[in-house]
This record gives structure tokens, C-alpha cells and sequence, in this order.
């Protein structure tokens, strides 16, 4: 009897530990099975996609004749603000804006000057500072006309206002520090600049940092430290033929060099007229965004077509995927701006060309109409601001 009972308890615990074996078997199971965990793992394993985006601005020919600088001249000093009043607010609204200002800004101690061989009031700077422009390029045909002196003078001046110059340099340290401008946003870009020539200047000998000129070799060096140091490279180029509202072979021919190299925005000068806006493919399929020639943003050239420059805007879109970053450019805009001055050259003013009247310029909705067909006549999307 007892040896039954032993018996029927040692069934019974043998029972038992088989049953809480399977039932940690199973539960083991379902906890190795269980499809949610299975997706939390996989979602540890994707990587967030992080978007970040801004505009870029850039406006034409800062070329400021005597009767510019005459018209702004105040008790101690020179005020151009007023002359830029109605085009800041289109200025003001991008994350980055640059400017191409032709003329050194040496100042008076060294006298100032008007064609063919500019020198301009500080104060030129002051007032692009003051309407929101963040980078001006100062690599051009006029770079030289006074000498070492005014652009170390330029230079100065431009430092003591914190605007991040490019294209002439105080030695050759400063042309070393690629110009790199890290927007609030996380999108850098980087700036260079070079021209064609000083109008038959020579460059002193051993100080080829005074002034870019546009060297093929030494152009693909910069982009490709520009490549590695920001997420946006922009060329400006001082190129092409004054006055021809085309442009030639050799500014296209540039161009495609720059796009193949990677180039994200092509941004040129020198013609005094507009030239259309242009996308152009490189080698690898990259999309360059290029306008030409952005014609003259303030002078006193007096034809038409030398009064007509504008503001273009591009929108530059940067996507992060763990360790993968792209660039997109797009929704390219175009805002045409206009020199009104009084036949006595004073009042200077630019002034957005869709707010013209016939008072200002005969035809001028006509007028207007033409410049946006030209403008876009090769990017069809070309959006034109008009508010």
C-alpha cells in the first residue's frame, strides 16, 4: 500500500516538471515568435530621413558711377540705403543672398573714382549689409583699377562689417580659407569667385591672391575642396561679352566644365544686360542651375537693357539618410528690378520692374513681359516674383 502511495507521488511530480517544462517551452516559443518585437527590431535598424531646406539669392552688377555715389552723398558720409529700399524686402526673405560688387569699396582717403577706374564709399557695403546680402564676390575687370592699396583698403572694411567677401584676397592665408557659409539650417555652401581679366592690369608678381582669375586648374582644385568642405558649391563668374544679351560659346563651354565637376549654381556677370537662366546637365547626370548674366542691380548705365537687372532665387533641399546626403535644386524664381533715376541723375532707385508704370518706363508692362520670355525662354518653370 505505502509502496503504491510512493509510487502515484513520484507519477505526480514527474507529471508536474513535464507540464512546467512544456510550459516554458511554450512560452519561449511565443516570446521568440511574437511578431511585434520582431518589428520593433526591424525599425531599429531603418534610418530616419532628416529634410532640411533653404533659398538662395543672388543679385547682378553693384557698379557704382559718380553720379551713383554723388546722388548718395550726406552730411559726413554717403547713404545709399534709400536706393535699395523697395527691392530689401525680396532680398531680406532668402536664407543666403550674394551680391557681385564690381567697384572696390576703398573709401574716400584714397579719392573716390568713376569709370575706368572705380573706387566707391564704404558705405556701399553698409547699405548691401543693412538689405540682408551675406556675401558679395569681388573678382572682376575692375578688381585692380586702383591698386593693391584700395583693395586691402576694400578688404578692411569688409571684415569690419562681417561680410564674407570672395575672389580677392588680403594674402595668401586669406585665399587658402575656402569661403564657406554654414546656414542656421544645417546647409553650407561654398563660394568662389574668378573673372576673365583686369582690363590689361597685371597682377603684381608674387601676389596672385589680389585677384582670382579664371584658371581651369586652379578652379577644379577649389571645387574639389569645396566638395569635401560644404554640402552646396557656387561659382561666380566674371565672364562673357558686354552688352550681348546671349550668351557665347565660351561662357556655355565654362559653364559645362563647372557642371561636370559638380558644380551645384553657376552665377555670372560682366555683360551689363540680362542673360537667361539655364539648367545644365553634367557629367555623372548632375543638375546645375545657371544664370548667365544678372545684368546691372544699381549703376548709371543709361540704355535699357543696362537699366534692367533682377534678383534670382533657387531653393536648395538637403536629405540625410544614416550616412547617405543628397542635393536637390529647384523651383527656380526670377524677380526683374529696374534703375529709375531723374534726367538730372539724381533719385537714384531700383525698383522692382512689375511695379513700373508708363510714367517710369514707356511700354512698361510690355517691357516687362519681354524680359520675362527672355528670361526663361530655357527653363520654362522659371517662376516670377510679384509680391
Amino acid at each position: 500500500m505505502l509502496k503504491a502511495k510512493f509510487c502515484r507521488l513520484i507519477f505526480v511530480v514527474f507529471s508536474m516538471m513535464i507540464m512546467t517544462a512544456c510550459s516554458e517551452s511554450s512560452e519561449i516559443v511565443d516570446t521568440v515568435g511574437n511578431s511585434s518585437l520582431g518589428e520593433v527590431s526591424l525599425k531599429e535598424k531603418e534610418q530616419p530621413i532628416i529634410t532640411k531646406e533653404i533659398s538662395l539669392t543672388a543679385i547682378g552688377d553693384m557698379l557704382i558711377h559718380s553720379p551713383v555715389y554723388l546722388d548718395a552723398k550726406v552730411d559726413g558720409g554717403y547713404d545709399f540705403l534709400p536706393m535699395l529700399e523697395q527691392v530689401a524686402p525680396f532680398l531680406e526673405r532668402s536664407t543666403v543672398t550674394i551680391a557681385n560688387q564690381e567697384t572696390m569699396i576703398g573709401g574716400e582717403e584714397f579719392g573716390l573714382s568713376t569709370y575706368p577706374s572705380f573706387n566707391s564709399p564704404y558705405e556701399v557695403g553698409d547699405a548691401l549689409k543693412n538689405v540682408g546680402v551675406d556675401v558679395v564676390s569681388i573678382a572682376n575687370n575692375h578688381t585692380l583699377d586702383r591698386g593693391e592699396a584700395v583693395i586691402q583698403s576694400a578688404i578692411s572694411h569688409w571684415e569690419t562689417i562681417d561680410m564674407m567677401y570672395t575672389g580677392a584676397y588680403k594674402d595668401e592665408i586669406d585665399r587658402d580659407n575656402l569661403r564657406v557659409y554654414e546656414t542656421s539650417e544645417g546647409i553650407s555652401i561654398a563660394f568662389l569667385s574668378y573673372t576673365y581679366g583686369t582690363n590689361g592690369i597685371p597682377v603684381p608678381e608674387g601676389k596672385d591672391y589680389l585677384v582670382n582669375l579664371i584658371d581651369k586648374e586652379l578652379i577644379a582644385n577649389e571645387i574639389a575642396k569645396a566638395k569635401q568642405e560644404a554640402d552646396v558649391t557656387l561659382l561666380s563668374l566674371h565672364f562673357g561679352n558686354e552688352y550681348e544679351r546671349m550668351p557665347n560659346e565660351a561662357q556655355k563651354e565654362l559653364v559645362q566644365f563647372a557642371a561636370d565637376l559638380g558644380v551645384h549654381i553657376v552665377i555670372g556677370h560682366h555683360p551689363h544686360v540680362l542673360q537667361p537662366v539655364e539648367w545644365v546637365t553634367g557629367k555623372e547626370g548632375n543638375k546645375t542651375f545657371v544664370a548667365y548674366s544678372l545684368g546691372n542691380f544699381l549703376s548709371n548705365q543709361q540704355e535699357l537693357y543696362q537699366r534692367i537687372g533682377g534678383i534670382s532665387t533657387i531653393k536648395i533641399k538637403k536629405t540625410v539618410e544614416g550616412e547617405k546626403e543628397t542635393i536637390e535644386l529647384h523651383s527656380p524664381e526670377f524677380m526683374p528690378t529696374y534703375v529709375k533715376f531723374r534726367p538730372d541723375f539724381a533719385d537714384y532707385e531700383v525698383v522692382p520692374m512689375f511695379q513700373l508704370t508708363n510714367q517710369d518706363l514707356a511700354g512698361a508692362s510690355a517691357q516687362y513681359e519681354q524680359i520675362k520670355a527672355h528670361m526663361s525662354q530655357w527653363v520654362p518653370e522659371l517662376e516670377f516674383v510679384e509680391e
